[in-house]
């Protein structure tokens, strides 16, 4: 069975559209609905028999996701002439918002009561899929790994499948900032940097407190500015500076054009629906990886989450798991949590920056089910940038320069260029286990200013999310703090921009990036420590196969990505993330097809 490509899914559905028998009154109506980030109107145009537009453009969901969902119903509910259309598995509550706006709009048309009912019935039949599917490379998972790994694949001259569990791809690379950490002989030098493939591997390993695999990180950071070049070949494109990721310990960030990491993942989907032999199936949850008599791993068993109906994938070459950490499993993570944050509860108070779905640590049990070795799962990492009840990375990001952290007093407790370990400890020490970010007009010239994550300053602002001020001494009442504190931290932070005195707190100035903060507008934004990234899993060697409780390749099984283990340490370097995802995905991809 042939799919086409990103449009696999979709497929899948039976169209039955037709007409709808429901009458309104002609005009354009509009309804507020709180969405997953934040309020959006939407504005629904009929005439007396169709629903002829629907505008949801004055939204804030994330781009990738929530921005994804809100297109996919949009064009189900014109194409079917009905609300009973499935959401998107990933972005329900997008989807439903969007559904239940639509219907209010139709309230205010005067459609009755009996044709509401009618339109809300459920209208998208799901054809089951053969009951076994034959290909030479099976991956699972659709996140950035899973895709960097099928284009590989495909460009080694493999036929490939994507299985992904989620109604959408990306995985937490949609919702990352996109930074990927590599030492550039081309841009750097243009900046005054100096940097080093040696110098990356050295305080990765570092960061990593020295028990990450030298050879796994090796292969990282030897691969890395190959990585930069293989996507720029494929579309992607990145500014012309780099920049510093909260953690990444050195200014080696390369940061994609357009905002977020969704921008590989909108690239990768172009590429796939231009090469037919990458066939994608969303909506479909693996759940048992197969071998043979001889041990192999030779194809996965999945379930269609739309129908219920299994499918077994056949791997002619190799089945490569990349499904991403274990983060939003609060059992799992609480289990295994005697690693660094051993002496801080990681349960359900503390948030997650990843899918709840998706972040299960699936693809590592699945592993562990059938001999893979498993290491490092104690080495968790929690990342300073959480938003309070949620613990999702908003604004403003703690990335970047120009831009201190202040507890509730006012005062300054840490580098700001620290380890994420250290900053999250830091926070975990503070009041209530918060701070605020505070950034001025250097960061954000205007309230139009979109931020990296393609939000406005302005409407973080509306949202409450952010604290804008025009002087420190409103800043300080707005935030309920002592404003001689909040001065003089800023006060001692410039001073070490200009190079006048040491920092107590080890910040060093780099002088041809970090500026003094001296007016306003300011800006604040409250923070907590959340869950972000797990750096164990699956055990792979640098050909990214599996290994197995022996130290003995699994034939047939690759990884990688967050599903892997031996790469981080016990600390992963901000940026770090994006950089294994895209070394190690092409590794497994290239390997898989080959057969090796």
């Amino acid at each position: 069975m042939k799919l086409s490509a990103i449009a696999a899914a979709a497929t899948l559905a039976i169209c039955t559209m037709s007409a709808s028998a429901a009458t309104y009154v002609p005009g354009t109506y509009t309804y507020k609905v709180n969405a997953h980030n934040a309020a959006m109107t939407v504005a629904v145009t009929v005439s007396k028999h169709k629903i002829e537009k629907i505008d949801y453009s004055k939204n804030l969901e994330t781009i990738g996701v929530g921005q994804l969902a809100l297109q996919k119903v949009g064009e189900k509910i014109l194409d079917y002439q009905s609300l009973g259309v499935d959401g998107v598995t990933g972005a329900t509550i997008s989807s439903m918002a969007l559904k239940y706006a639509v219907g209010e709009c139709l309230k205010q048309a005067q459609v009755s009561a009996q044709d509401l009912k009618d339109l809300r019935k459920p209208v998208e039949q799901h054809k089951a899929l053969p009951n076994t599917m034959k290909t030479q490379v099976v991956i699972i998972g659709g996140g950035g790994s899973g895709l960097a790994a099928a284009i590989a694949a495909s460009q080694a001259g493999a036929d490939v499948i994507v299985l992904e569990k989620l109604g959408l791809l990306g995985g937490s690379t949609n919702v990352s900032e996109g930074a990927l950490n590599a030492a550039d002989p081309v841009r750097q030098p243009k900046q005054g940097i100096e940097d080093s493939i040696a110098k990356h591997y050295e305080q990765t390993i570092k960061g990593g407190h020295n028990i990450g695999n030298p050879e796994l990180v090796h292969h990282l950071t030897d691969n890395v500015y190959d990585a930069v070049l293989w996507l720029e070949s494929i579309g992607v494109k990145f500014k012309d500076e780099v920049g510093t990721a909260t953690g990444a310990l050195w200014q080696r960030s390369h940061y994609p054009a357009t905002p977020s990491g969704n921008s590989y993942i909108r690239v990768f989907e172009k590429y796939i629906a231009e090469h037919p032999n990458i066939q994608v199936i969303t909506d479909i949850e693996a759940l048992d990886l197969l071998k043979d008599d001889t041990g192999r791993v030779t194809g996965v068993l999945a379930k269609d989450n739309k129908n219920g109906r299994y499918t077994k994938f056949t791997a002619e070459k190799g089945v490569i798991v990349a499904t991403g950490g274990f983060g939003a499993n609060v059992d799992l993570r609480q289990k295994v949590n005697t690693g660094v944050f051993k002496d801080y509860d990681l349960g359900k108070a503390i948030g997650c920056t990843n899918f709840k779905k998706s972040a299960q640590g699936s693809g590592i049990l699945m592993g562990e089910k059938i001999g893979a070795n498993v290491i490092g799962m104690a080495d968790i990492q929690v990342h300073p940038c959480g938003t309070p009840g949620t613990g999702l990375m908003e604004m403003i990001r703690t990335s970047g320069r120009n831009r201190i952290f202040i507890n509730t007093d006012g005062n300054r407790f840490v580098n700001e260029g620290a380890a994420r370990d250290v900053l999250a400890k830091a926070i975990f020490a503070q009041k209530d286990s918060t701070y605020y970010v505070i950034v001025n007009h250097l960061r954000y010239p205007s309230l139009d200013w979109v931020d990296r994550n393609g939000a406005k300053v302005g409407d973080m602002i509306e949202l409450g999310r952010v604290v804008p001020a025009d002087t420190l001494e409103e800043l300080a009442t707005k935030l309920k703090m002592p404003v001689e504190n909040l001065k003089a931290s800023i006060d001692n932070y410039n001073a070490v921009v200009r190079g006048e005195k040491k920092d107590p707190l080890g910040f060093q100035a780099n002088n041809k990036a970090d500026r003094e903060m001296t007016e306003g507008p300011w800006y604040a934004c409250q923070k907590v420590p959340t869950v972000h990234h797990t750096m164990g899993g699956l055990q792979i060697n640098k050909d990214a196969q599996v290994l197995d409780v022996n130290g003995k390749v699994i034939p047939g099984l690759y990884a990688a990505g967050e599903t892997t283990g031996g790469i981080h340490g016990s600390n992963r370097l901000g940026g770090n993330a994006i950089a294994d995802l895209m070394v190690f995905g092409r590794t497994a991809g290239m390997n898989a097809a080959q057969g090796k």
